[in-house]
Protein backbone atom coordinates (compact mmCIF):
# COMPACT_ATOMS: atom_id res chain seq x y z
CA UNK A 1 0.00 0.00 0.00
CA UNK A 2 2.50 2.45 1.01
CA UNK A 3 4.87 1.66 -2.04
CA UNK A 4 1.24 2.26 -4.42
CA UNK A 5 1.28 5.49 -2.77
CA UNK A 6 4.78 6.42 -3.04
CA UNK A 7 4.41 5.30 -7.11
CA UNK A 8 1.21 7.85 -7.27
CA UNK A 9 3.43 10.83 -5.53
CA UNK A 10 6.14 10.40 -7.80
CA UNK A 11 4.14 10.26 -11.12
CA UNK A 12 2.41 12.97 -9.79
CA UNK A 13 5.26 15.14 -9.09
CA UNK A 14 6.95 14.21 -12.72
CA UNK A 15 3.35 15.42 -14.37
CA UNK A 16 3.43 18.06 -12.76
CA UNK A 17 6.34 19.38 -14.29
CA UNK A 18 5.64 18.45 -17.65
CA UNK A 19 2.46 20.84 -17.67
CA UNK A 20 4.23 23.26 -16.09
CA UNK A 21 6.55 23.31 -18.97
CA UNK A 22 3.90 23.01 -21.36
CA UNK A 23 1.67 25.78 -19.90
CA UNK A 24 4.93 27.96 -19.70
CA UNK A 25 6.08 27.15 -23.42
CA UNK A 26 2.57 27.73 -24.49
CA UNK A 27 2.19 31.46 -22.54
CA UNK A 28 5.47 32.33 -24.86
CA UNK A 29 5.23 35.37 -26.86
CA UNK A 30 1.51 36.43 -25.42
CA UNK A 31 0.40 32.66 -26.27
CA UNK A 32 1.34 33.23 -29.81
CA UNK A 33 2.85 29.37 -29.87
CA UNK A 34 2.64 26.74 -32.11
CA UNK A 35 0.94 23.33 -30.45
CA UNK A 36 3.40 21.56 -32.07
CA UNK A 37 5.97 23.82 -30.18
CA UNK A 38 4.17 23.26 -27.03
CA UNK A 39 3.99 19.62 -27.37
CA UNK A 40 8.06 19.22 -28.40
CA UNK A 41 7.85 21.34 -24.97
CA UNK A 42 6.51 18.57 -23.39
CA UNK A 43 8.16 15.51 -24.66
CA UNK A 44 11.35 17.16 -24.03
CA UNK A 45 10.57 17.48 -20.34
CA UNK A 46 9.85 13.83 -20.31
CA UNK A 47 13.34 12.68 -22.32
CA UNK A 48 15.15 15.08 -19.46
CA UNK A 49 13.11 13.45 -16.65
CA UNK A 50 14.20 9.74 -18.51
CA UNK A 51 18.06 10.55 -18.92
CA UNK A 52 17.98 11.96 -14.75
CA UNK A 53 16.23 8.45 -14.17
CA UNK A 54 18.84 6.47 -16.20
CA UNK A 55 21.94 7.58 -17.83
CA UNK A 56 23.01 9.47 -13.82
CA UNK A 57 23.21 6.63 -12.18
CA UNK A 58 26.61 5.87 -13.84
CA UNK A 59 28.29 9.11 -12.02
CA UNK A 60 26.67 7.73 -8.36
CA UNK A 61 26.00 4.15 -8.52
CA UNK A 62 29.52 2.87 -7.45
CA UNK A 63 29.58 5.37 -4.39
CA UNK A 64 26.43 4.69 -3.20
CA UNK A 65 27.53 0.79 -3.20
CA UNK A 66 30.38 1.23 -2.13
CA UNK A 67 28.67 3.43 0.91
CA UNK A 68 30.99 6.08 0.58
CA UNK A 69 27.95 8.47 0.75
CA UNK A 70 23.87 7.44 1.19
CA UNK A 71 21.23 7.57 -1.65
CA UNK A 72 19.89 10.96 -0.87
CA UNK A 73 23.52 12.32 -0.25
CA UNK A 74 23.96 10.98 -3.97
CA UNK A 75 20.73 12.22 -5.56
CA UNK A 76 21.06 15.54 -3.98
CA UNK A 77 25.00 15.85 -5.43
CA UNK A 78 23.83 14.66 -8.25
CA UNK A 79 20.82 16.55 -8.93
CA UNK A 80 22.33 19.93 -8.16
CA UNK A 81 25.83 19.11 -10.09
CA UNK A 82 24.08 17.91 -13.41
CA UNK A 83 21.67 20.94 -13.57
CA UNK A 84 24.86 23.45 -12.97
CA UNK A 85 27.03 21.82 -15.80
CA UNK A 86 23.43 21.68 -18.09
CA UNK A 87 23.46 25.76 -17.02
CA UNK A 88 26.46 26.90 -16.83
CA UNK A 89 28.48 24.72 -19.57
CA UNK A 90 25.71 22.76 -21.86
CA UNK A 91 26.63 25.67 -24.72
CA UNK A 92 25.00 28.05 -26.59
CA UNK A 93 24.08 26.08 -29.94
CA UNK A 94 23.68 22.32 -30.31
CA UNK A 95 23.64 20.46 -33.74
CA UNK A 96 20.11 19.83 -35.09
CA UNK A 97 20.92 16.57 -36.74
CA UNK A 98 22.78 14.08 -33.29
CA UNK A 99 25.70 12.94 -34.55
CA UNK A 100 25.48 13.51 -38.37
CA UNK A 101 24.51 10.14 -38.67
CA UNK A 102 22.04 11.48 -41.61
CA UNK A 103 21.95 14.00 -44.19
CA UNK A 104 19.61 17.17 -43.40
CA UNK A 105 19.79 17.81 -47.49
CA UNK A 106 17.59 15.26 -47.67
CA UNK A 107 15.10 15.81 -45.75
CA UNK A 108 11.99 16.86 -47.65
CA UNK A 109 10.45 20.21 -45.79
CA UNK A 110 10.90 21.74 -42.76
CA UNK A 111 7.45 20.23 -41.31
CA UNK A 112 9.11 16.69 -41.92
CA UNK A 113 12.10 18.25 -40.07
CA UNK A 114 9.82 19.42 -37.18
CA UNK A 115 8.24 15.77 -37.15
CA UNK A 116 11.25 13.80 -37.33
CA UNK A 117 12.98 15.54 -34.50
CA UNK A 118 9.72 15.25 -32.30
CA UNK A 119 8.99 11.20 -33.40
CA UNK A 120 12.98 11.51 -32.46
CA UNK A 121 12.96 12.58 -28.94
CA UNK A 122 9.76 10.66 -28.18
CA UNK A 123 11.00 7.89 -29.51
CA UNK A 124 14.15 7.96 -26.98
CA UNK A 125 12.27 8.98 -24.34
CA UNK A 126 10.19 6.19 -24.04
CA UNK A 127 13.01 4.02 -24.47
CA UNK A 128 14.73 5.47 -21.57
CA UNK A 129 11.64 4.70 -19.60
CA UNK A 130 11.17 1.23 -20.12
CA UNK A 131 15.05 0.57 -19.53
CA UNK A 132 14.23 2.55 -15.92
CA UNK A 133 11.60 0.40 -15.35
CA UNK A 134 13.41 -2.24 -15.47
CA UNK A 135 16.15 -1.32 -13.94
CA UNK A 136 18.78 -1.81 -17.31
CA UNK A 137 21.22 1.36 -17.37
CA UNK A 138 21.43 1.97 -21.47
CA UNK A 139 22.94 5.03 -23.00
CA UNK A 140 20.92 8.01 -23.72
CA UNK A 141 23.10 9.06 -26.42
CA UNK A 142 22.52 5.63 -28.54
CA UNK A 143 18.78 6.17 -27.73
CA UNK A 144 18.71 9.81 -29.47
CA UNK A 145 20.85 8.08 -32.12
CA UNK A 146 18.80 5.14 -33.10
CA UNK A 147 15.92 7.44 -32.73
CA UNK A 148 17.04 9.87 -35.36
CA UNK A 149 18.04 7.04 -37.87
CA UNK A 150 14.64 5.67 -37.63
CA UNK A 151 12.85 8.91 -38.24
CA UNK A 152 15.35 9.63 -40.72
CA UNK A 153 14.44 6.63 -42.63
CA UNK A 154 10.56 6.98 -42.49
CA UNK A 155 10.76 10.37 -43.67
CA UNK A 156 13.73 9.43 -46.32
CA UNK A 157 14.04 6.76 -46.99
CA UNK A 158 17.61 4.17 -46.63
CA UNK A 159 20.20 6.41 -48.29
CA UNK A 160 19.49 9.16 -46.12
CA UNK A 161 21.53 7.44 -43.49
CA UNK A 162 25.36 7.71 -43.09
CA UNK A 163 26.39 4.12 -42.59
CA UNK A 164 29.92 4.31 -41.80
CA UNK A 165 28.39 6.56 -38.78
CA UNK A 166 26.07 4.33 -37.46
CA UNK A 167 29.48 1.29 -38.00
CA UNK A 168 31.28 3.00 -35.77
CA UNK A 169 28.74 3.83 -33.19
CA UNK A 170 27.94 -0.03 -33.53
CA UNK A 171 31.64 -0.86 -32.82
CA UNK A 172 31.54 1.31 -29.30
CA UNK A 173 28.55 -1.33 -28.14
CA UNK A 174 31.74 -3.69 -28.00
CA UNK A 175 34.79 -1.12 -27.67
CA UNK A 176 33.34 0.92 -24.72
CA UNK A 177 32.43 -1.66 -21.88
CA UNK A 178 35.84 -3.73 -22.40
CA UNK A 179 37.60 -0.66 -22.31
CA UNK A 180 36.18 0.26 -19.49
CA UNK A 181 36.17 -2.85 -17.74
CA UNK A 182 40.13 -3.11 -18.85
CA UNK A 183 41.02 -0.16 -17.26
CA UNK A 184 38.52 -0.66 -14.21
CA UNK A 185 40.16 -4.11 -13.06
CA UNK A 186 43.57 -3.12 -14.05
CA UNK A 187 43.37 -0.26 -11.20
CA UNK A 188 41.89 -2.92 -8.75
CA UNK A 189 44.74 -4.75 -9.50
CA UNK A 190 47.38 -2.02 -8.95
CA UNK A 191 45.38 -1.40 -5.52
CA UNK A 192 45.77 -4.77 -4.07
CA UNK A 193 49.50 -5.29 -4.89
CA UNK A 194 50.11 -2.26 -3.47
CA UNK A 195 47.91 -1.99 -0.95
CA UNK A 196 45.67 -5.36 0.40
CA UNK A 197 48.05 -7.87 -0.51
CA UNK A 198 50.88 -5.99 1.62
CA UNK A 199 50.83 -7.74 5.62
CA UNK A 200 50.52 -3.94 6.95
CA UNK A 201 47.55 -2.15 4.81
CA UNK A 202 46.98 0.81 6.72
CA UNK A 203 51.14 1.62 6.27
CA UNK A 204 50.66 1.27 2.81
CA UNK A 205 47.96 2.76 2.05
CA UNK A 206 48.94 6.24 3.43
CA UNK A 207 52.22 5.65 1.29
CA UNK A 208 50.25 4.72 -2.24
CA UNK A 209 46.77 6.15 -1.68
CA UNK A 210 47.92 9.70 -1.78
CA UNK A 211 49.42 8.92 -5.43
CA UNK A 212 46.05 7.07 -6.21
CA UNK A 213 44.26 10.33 -5.72
CA UNK A 214 46.57 12.69 -7.36
CA UNK A 215 46.08 10.22 -10.26
CA UNK A 216 42.01 10.76 -9.96
CA UNK A 217 42.91 14.60 -9.73
CA UNK A 218 44.88 15.34 -12.94
CA UNK A 219 42.45 12.75 -14.87
CA UNK A 220 39.53 14.35 -14.06
CA UNK A 221 40.89 17.74 -14.30
CA UNK A 222 41.90 16.81 -17.46
CA UNK A 223 38.41 15.28 -18.32
CA UNK A 224 36.43 18.38 -16.86
CA UNK A 225 38.39 20.40 -18.69
CA UNK A 226 37.80 18.60 -21.98
CA UNK A 227 34.37 17.43 -21.43
CA UNK A 228 32.35 19.61 -19.08
CA UNK A 229 33.75 22.87 -20.09
CA UNK A 230 34.07 22.62 -23.51
CA UNK A 231 31.46 24.70 -24.69
CA UNK A 232 33.16 27.50 -22.71
CA UNK A 233 36.61 27.60 -23.27
CA UNK A 234 38.42 25.73 -26.19
CA UNK A 235 41.38 23.88 -24.67
CA UNK A 236 43.64 21.52 -26.23
CA UNK A 237 44.41 17.62 -24.55
CA UNK A 238 48.14 18.84 -23.59
CA UNK A 239 46.68 22.48 -22.32
CA UNK A 240 43.75 20.25 -20.22
CA UNK A 241 46.63 18.05 -18.83
CA UNK A 242 49.36 20.40 -17.85
CA UNK A 243 46.38 22.39 -15.97
CA UNK A 244 45.53 18.72 -14.24
CA UNK A 245 49.09 17.94 -13.84
CA UNK A 246 49.20 20.94 -11.50
CA UNK A 247 46.19 20.11 -9.82
CA UNK A 248 47.46 16.60 -8.87
CA UNK A 249 50.78 18.20 -7.59
CA UNK A 250 49.02 19.98 -5.18
CA UNK A 251 46.84 17.53 -4.19
CA UNK A 252 49.41 15.37 -3.43
CA UNK A 253 51.36 17.81 -1.67
CA UNK A 254 48.53 18.61 0.98
CA UNK A 255 47.49 14.01 0.82
CA UNK A 256 51.05 13.59 2.08
CA UNK A 257 51.02 16.81 4.09
CA UNK A 258 47.75 15.60 5.89
CA UNK A 259 48.65 11.74 6.24
CA UNK A 260 52.10 12.47 7.64
CA UNK A 261 50.42 14.56 10.90
CA UNK A 262 47.53 12.58 11.03
CA UNK A 263 47.09 10.80 14.06
CA UNK A 264 46.85 6.83 14.48
CA UNK A 265 43.69 6.04 14.85
CA UNK A 266 41.73 2.20 15.40
CA UNK A 267 41.02 1.95 11.45
CA UNK A 268 43.00 -0.90 10.48
CA UNK A 269 42.81 -3.35 7.15
CA UNK A 270 40.56 -2.49 4.55
CA UNK A 271 37.63 -0.98 6.04
CA UNK A 272 40.62 1.47 7.09
CA UNK A 273 41.85 1.37 3.95
CA UNK A 274 38.12 2.05 2.07
CA UNK A 275 37.86 5.08 4.64
CA UNK A 276 40.51 6.70 2.74
CA UNK A 277 38.51 7.22 -0.63
CA UNK A 278 35.77 8.27 0.72
CA UNK A 279 35.82 11.83 0.15
CA UNK A 280 37.58 11.51 -3.60
CA UNK A 281 34.97 9.29 -4.34
CA UNK A 282 32.58 12.14 -3.01
CA UNK A 283 34.18 14.53 -5.60
CA UNK A 284 34.17 11.86 -8.24
CA UNK A 285 30.54 12.02 -8.34
CA UNK A 286 29.69 15.61 -8.48
CA UNK A 287 32.68 16.19 -11.19
CA UNK A 288 31.57 13.68 -13.14
CA UNK A 289 27.91 14.78 -13.02
CA UNK A 290 28.67 18.32 -13.81
CA UNK A 291 30.42 17.17 -16.78
CA UNK A 292 27.23 14.85 -18.11
CA UNK A 293 25.30 17.54 -17.59
CA UNK A 294 27.16 19.90 -19.79
CA UNK A 295 27.67 17.12 -22.22
CA UNK A 296 24.39 15.00 -22.05
CA UNK A 297 21.62 17.98 -21.62
CA UNK A 298 22.49 18.05 -25.69
CA UNK A 299 19.85 15.05 -25.77
CA UNK A 300 16.97 16.24 -24.05
CA UNK A 301 16.74 19.64 -25.57
CA UNK A 302 18.80 19.01 -28.98
CA UNK A 303 15.45 18.38 -30.67
CA UNK A 304 13.64 20.57 -29.13
CA UNK A 305 15.94 23.56 -29.39
CA UNK A 306 16.12 22.42 -33.24
CA UNK A 307 12.25 22.56 -33.67
CA UNK A 308 11.79 26.03 -31.57
CA UNK A 309 14.86 27.29 -34.02
CA UNK A 310 12.32 26.38 -37.10
CA UNK A 311 9.53 28.35 -35.08
CA UNK A 312 12.03 31.16 -34.55
CA UNK A 313 13.13 31.50 -38.23
CA UNK A 314 10.90 33.80 -40.31
CA UNK A 315 11.60 31.77 -43.41
CA UNK A 316 11.53 28.44 -41.48
CA UNK A 317 14.76 27.50 -42.55
CA UNK A 318 16.82 23.90 -41.03
CA UNK A 319 19.92 25.12 -39.82
CA UNK A 320 23.08 22.78 -39.05
CA UNK A 321 23.23 24.27 -35.56
CA UNK A 322 20.38 25.62 -32.75
CA UNK A 323 20.75 28.36 -30.72
CA UNK A 324 19.45 27.04 -27.16
CA UNK A 325 17.14 30.05 -25.45
CA UNK A 326 17.88 29.83 -21.65
CA UNK A 327 14.42 28.74 -21.19
CA UNK A 328 14.96 25.78 -23.55
CA UNK A 329 18.12 24.57 -21.68
CA UNK A 330 16.20 24.89 -17.85
CA UNK A 331 14.06 22.55 -19.12
CA UNK A 332 16.39 19.93 -19.63
CA UNK A 333 18.50 21.21 -16.48
CA UNK A 334 15.63 20.68 -14.24
CA UNK A 335 14.42 17.88 -15.92
CA UNK A 336 17.19 16.15 -15.06
CA UNK A 337 17.19 16.86 -11.75
CA UNK A 338 13.43 16.08 -11.35
CA UNK A 339 13.85 12.89 -13.06
CA UNK A 340 16.85 11.64 -11.18
CA UNK A 341 15.37 12.80 -7.57
CA UNK A 342 11.78 10.57 -8.64
CA UNK A 343 13.24 7.41 -10.42
CA UNK A 344 16.80 7.28 -10.01
CA UNK A 345 17.36 5.42 -7.25
CA UNK A 346 16.47 2.18 -8.99
CA UNK A 347 19.08 1.95 -11.97
CA UNK A 348 21.56 3.52 -9.41
CA UNK A 349 20.72 0.14 -7.15
CA UNK A 350 21.20 -1.77 -10.05
CA UNK A 351 25.28 -0.62 -10.94
CA UNK A 352 25.48 0.62 -7.41
CA UNK A 353 24.86 -3.87 -5.47
CA UNK A 354 23.11 -5.95 -8.07
CA UNK A 355 25.79 -6.51 -10.23
CA UNK A 356 28.68 -7.26 -7.84
CA UNK A 357 29.60 -6.19 -3.86
CA UNK A 358 31.61 -2.89 -4.46
CA UNK A 359 33.21 -1.17 -1.65
CA UNK A 360 35.24 2.39 -2.11
CA UNK A 361 38.41 0.65 -3.64
CA UNK A 362 36.54 -0.87 -5.91
CA UNK A 363 34.41 2.33 -6.97
CA UNK A 364 37.70 4.48 -6.92
CA UNK A 365 38.75 2.03 -9.55
CA UNK A 366 35.44 2.48 -12.00
CA UNK A 367 35.60 6.08 -11.55
CA UNK A 368 38.88 6.61 -12.88
CA UNK A 369 37.51 3.82 -15.79
CA UNK A 370 34.87 6.12 -16.50
CA UNK A 371 36.77 9.31 -16.80
CA UNK A 372 40.74 7.74 -18.18
CA UNK A 373 38.86 5.98 -21.07
CA UNK A 374 36.71 8.82 -22.24
CA UNK A 375 39.96 10.59 -22.56
CA UNK A 376 41.77 7.92 -24.50
CA UNK A 377 38.72 7.16 -26.94
CA UNK A 378 38.34 11.02 -27.52
CA UNK A 379 41.55 11.62 -28.93
CA UNK A 380 41.56 8.61 -30.53
CA UNK A 381 38.54 9.42 -32.04
CA UNK A 382 36.54 6.25 -31.24
CA UNK A 383 33.08 7.15 -30.11
CA UNK A 384 32.43 5.68 -26.58
CA UNK A 385 29.46 5.73 -24.28
CA UNK A 386 30.11 6.78 -21.09
CA UNK A 387 27.25 4.57 -19.56
CA UNK A 388 28.89 1.58 -21.29
CA UNK A 389 32.29 2.21 -19.64
CA UNK A 390 30.77 2.71 -16.34
CA UNK A 391 29.26 -0.39 -16.27
CA UNK A 392 31.76 -2.18 -17.93
CA UNK A 393 33.69 -1.06 -15.01
CA UNK A 394 31.68 -2.86 -12.31
CA UNK A 395 31.89 -5.87 -14.41
CA UNK A 396 35.44 -4.85 -14.91
CA UNK A 397 36.08 -5.28 -10.76
CA UNK A 398 33.70 -7.80 -10.63
CA UNK A 399 35.48 -10.28 -13.34
CA UNK A 400 38.43 -9.58 -11.56
CA UNK A 401 37.46 -10.43 -8.05
CA UNK A 402 36.27 -13.84 -9.17
CA UNK A 403 39.48 -14.55 -10.58
CA UNK A 404 41.56 -13.84 -7.35
CA UNK A 405 39.28 -15.35 -5.54
CA UNK A 406 39.51 -18.46 -7.42
CA UNK A 407 43.43 -17.97 -7.82
CA UNK A 408 43.66 -18.10 -3.90
CA UNK A 409 41.61 -20.97 -3.17
CA UNK A 410 43.74 -23.05 -5.75
CA UNK A 411 46.45 -21.97 -3.84
CA UNK A 412 44.78 -22.92 -0.66
CA UNK A 413 44.28 -26.91 -1.91
CA UNK A 414 47.76 -26.88 -2.97
CA UNK A 415 48.62 -25.90 0.34
CA UNK A 416 46.26 -28.80 2.34
CA UNK A 417 47.47 -31.35 -0.51
CA UNK A 418 51.07 -30.49 -0.12
CA UNK A 419 50.68 -31.52 4.47
CA UNK A 420 50.73 -34.61 6.04
CA UNK A 421 46.41 -36.44 6.12
CA UNK A 422 44.84 -35.28 8.88
CA UNK A 423 48.07 -33.34 10.30
CA UNK A 424 45.11 -30.24 10.24
CA UNK A 425 46.61 -28.26 13.01
CA UNK A 426 49.55 -27.95 10.50
CA UNK A 427 47.27 -26.67 7.58
CA UNK A 428 45.79 -24.11 9.79
CA UNK A 429 48.59 -22.10 10.75
CA UNK A 430 50.06 -22.62 7.45
CA UNK A 431 47.14 -21.11 6.27
CA UNK A 432 46.78 -18.50 8.64
CA UNK A 433 50.77 -17.20 8.41
CA UNK A 434 50.04 -17.53 4.07
CA UNK A 435 47.17 -15.18 4.60
CA UNK A 436 48.96 -12.56 6.77
CA UNK A 437 52.13 -13.04 4.63
CA UNK A 438 52.48 -10.12 1.91
CA UNK A 439 51.91 -11.06 -1.90
CA UNK A 440 55.93 -11.64 -2.23
CA UNK A 441 56.12 -13.61 1.01
CA UNK A 442 53.10 -16.17 -0.61
CA UNK A 443 54.73 -17.22 -3.94
CA UNK A 444 57.99 -17.67 -1.80
CA UNK A 445 55.63 -19.79 0.75
CA UNK A 446 54.35 -21.79 -1.78
CA UNK A 447 57.39 -22.58 -3.47
CA UNK A 448 58.94 -23.93 -0.64
CA UNK A 449 55.94 -25.88 0.38
CA UNK A 450 56.25 -27.68 -3.06
CA UNK A 451 59.78 -27.85 -2.79
CA UNK A 452 59.80 -29.72 0.17
CA UNK A 453 56.79 -31.79 -1.20
CA UNK A 454 58.85 -33.51 -4.09
CA UNK A 455 62.10 -34.49 -1.37
CA UNK A 456 59.70 -35.85 1.11
CA UNK A 457 57.89 -37.46 -1.79
CA UNK A 458 54.24 -36.93 -1.30
CA UNK A 459 54.34 -36.80 3.00
CA UNK A 460 50.14 -37.47 2.90
CA UNK A 461 50.38 -40.62 0.95
CA UNK A 462 47.29 -39.58 -1.17
CA UNK A 463 46.55 -41.45 -4.03
CA UNK A 464 46.08 -39.41 -7.31
CA UNK A 465 42.68 -39.36 -7.53
CA UNK A 466 42.29 -37.97 -3.65
CA UNK A 467 44.96 -35.49 -4.61
CA UNK A 468 43.33 -34.56 -7.53
CA UNK A 469 39.97 -33.74 -5.66
CA UNK A 470 41.80 -31.81 -3.08
CA UNK A 471 43.12 -30.01 -5.80
CA UNK A 472 39.92 -29.33 -7.29
CA UNK A 473 38.46 -25.49 -6.79
CA UNK A 474 35.03 -24.52 -7.36
CA UNK A 475 34.39 -21.25 -8.73
CA UNK A 476 32.75 -18.92 -6.83
CA UNK A 477 30.65 -16.62 -9.18
CA UNK A 478 30.81 -13.05 -7.46
CA UNK A 479 29.54 -11.03 -10.68
CA UNK A 480 25.26 -11.72 -11.24
CA UNK A 481 25.42 -12.89 -14.95
CA UNK A 482 21.46 -12.74 -14.93
CA UNK A 483 22.21 -8.91 -14.69
CA UNK A 484 24.90 -9.08 -17.30
CA UNK A 485 22.90 -11.03 -19.97
CA UNK A 486 20.16 -8.29 -19.12
CA UNK A 487 21.80 -5.59 -19.26
CA UNK A 488 23.98 -6.84 -22.32
CA UNK A 489 20.59 -7.26 -24.09
CA UNK A 490 19.21 -3.39 -23.51
CA UNK A 491 22.26 -2.20 -24.91
CA UNK A 492 22.33 -4.33 -28.35
CA UNK A 493 18.84 -3.62 -28.96
CA UNK A 494 18.79 0.10 -28.02
CA UNK A 495 19.15 1.31 -31.42
CA UNK A 496 17.17 -0.85 -33.32
CA UNK A 497 14.39 -0.60 -30.57
CA UNK A 498 14.40 3.17 -30.82
CA UNK A 499 15.01 3.40 -34.70
CA UNK A 500 11.53 1.28 -35.34
CA UNK A 501 9.72 3.05 -32.16
CA UNK A 502 10.59 6.63 -33.95
CA UNK A 503 9.77 5.53 -37.26
CA UNK A 504 5.99 4.16 -35.88
CA UNK A 505 5.64 7.42 -33.95
CA UNK A 506 6.59 9.71 -37.38
CA UNK A 507 4.43 8.00 -39.58
CA UNK A 508 1.44 8.34 -36.89
CA UNK A 509 2.50 12.55 -36.22
CA UNK A 510 2.54 12.57 -40.60
CA UNK A 511 -0.75 11.13 -40.61
CA UNK A 512 -2.38 13.09 -37.51
CA UNK A 513 -0.49 16.13 -38.97
CA UNK A 514 -1.55 15.58 -42.33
Amino acid sequence: MRKGRLEQVRFGLGLLFVLSVMLYTASLNDGNVSMTMVIAAMVGAYMAMNIGANDVANNVGPAVGSKAMHLGTALMIAAIFEAAGAIIAGGEVVGTIRNGIIDPAMIPDTDAFVRLMLAALMAGALWLNIATATGAPVSTTHSIVGAVLGAGIAAAGMDIVNWGKMGSIAMSWIVSPLMGALVAALFLYIIKRSITYQSDMMTAARRVVPWLVAAMAWTFTTYLLLKGASKLITISLSEAASIGFAVAVVTLLILKWRLRNEQQDDRQGKSGVNSLFNVPLIFAAALLSFAHGSNDVANAIGPLAAIVDVYSSSAREIHSDAPIPLWVMLIGAIGIAVGLALYGPKVIRTIGSEITELDQMRAFCIAMAATLTVIIASQLGMPVSSTHIAVGGVFGVGFLREYLKHNFDRMVSDIKAHHPEGDQVAIDLFIAEFTAADIHQKGSMIRDLKARAKVDQDPAHFSKLERKGLRKVYRKELVKRSQLFRIAAAWVITVPATALMAAVIYFLITGIMT
